[in-house]
């Protein structure tokens, strides 16, 4: 097995520069992942390795052991501690980076139950935010995650992170607004745009349908064309000071919602 030592090493520079930069990541159609549990769950789900770089001081404590075993030994390069550390993206890393082919991430991809339930993300700029929504999608079982006209990339390192790699679990589509609407209208989606000033409460929609909860940007909201174009326009009750929630507990609110009605349907 190859092992780098050098922080000078070219490779090693390139792999800082697709860690970095969403036009390095789109021109290699590539994605660097750290973390054993995240690499384990994008090769769950068909995501193909490139290259795997394991620094064996740190493996060795990995609570996934037998993640290396399954990969050809031609893929595998071992890094030194300092090296690793020059790449890594997180505290208290498991020792274990990977290079991945990208997916595409089509509308027509999707593959829906028979009343699909669907979170779309008008414009999402903040990495966190979308990574903590990955997360709640997976959890609930959501049919999808479309992000619509997106300001951050969706395979961002925070987004990895802060998704702890369900983005590679969920179902997602990238396209613009108009795509998004035209593709529900066809399929018999219902559409929620979740609003300040919308008068019926989240609780007292009906869920239980295909239907597809709208979020907007914080600092924004939703665009007029979201408010004009939604089935229904539905809020959460604000009862202090502040007039609204950080975008993925809304989001987590009004899912686990649509979840609860669906166990009665």
């Amino acid at each position: 097995m190859e092992r780098i030592s050098s922080l000078q090493n070219p490779g090693i520079n390139q792999l800082l520069r697709l860690q970095a930069k969403a036009r390095e990541r789109r021109e290699h159609s590539l994605v660097l992942v750290e973390g054993a549990r995240e690499i384990q769950l994008a090769l769950s789900k068909g995501y193909r390795p490139e290259q795997l770089y394991i620094c064996p001081e740190l493996y060795a404590q990995s609570e996934y052991p037998d993640i290396t075993k399954a990969l050809p030994e031609e893929i595998k390069t071992e890094l030194s501690l300092p090296v690793f550390e020059k790449l890594a993206y997180r505290e208290n890393s498991d020792g274990l980076l990977a290079t991945l082919r990208l997916k595409s991430h089509l509308l027509d991809e999707l593959v829906l139950t028979d009343h699909p339930f669907i979170i779309v993300l008008e414009a999402v700029e903040k990495p966190g935010n979308l990574g903590a929504i990955l997360r709640t999608a997976d959890a609930a079982a959501v049919d999808a995650v479309i992000v619509c006209d997106p300001l951050c990339d969706l395979y961002n390192p925070n987004v990895i992170r802060s998704s702890i790699g369900c983005l590679f679990s969920v179902q997602t589509a990238v396209c613009t607004s108009q795509q998004a609407l035209e593709w529900m209208k066809k399929r018999g989606i219902r559409v929620l745009a979740a609003e300040l000033q919308a008068s019926q409460w989240y609780h007292e929609t009906d869920m239980s349908s295909s239907a597809a909860v709208v979020m907007g940007t914080e600092a924004d909201g939703l665009s007029p064309f979201w408010l004009k174009n939604a089935d229904e326009r539905i809020k959460i009750p604000m009862r202090g000071y502040i007039d609204s929630l950080n975008v993925s507990v809304s989001t987590a609110i009004l899912t686990y919602e649509a979840m609860r009605q669906r166990e009665f349907r």
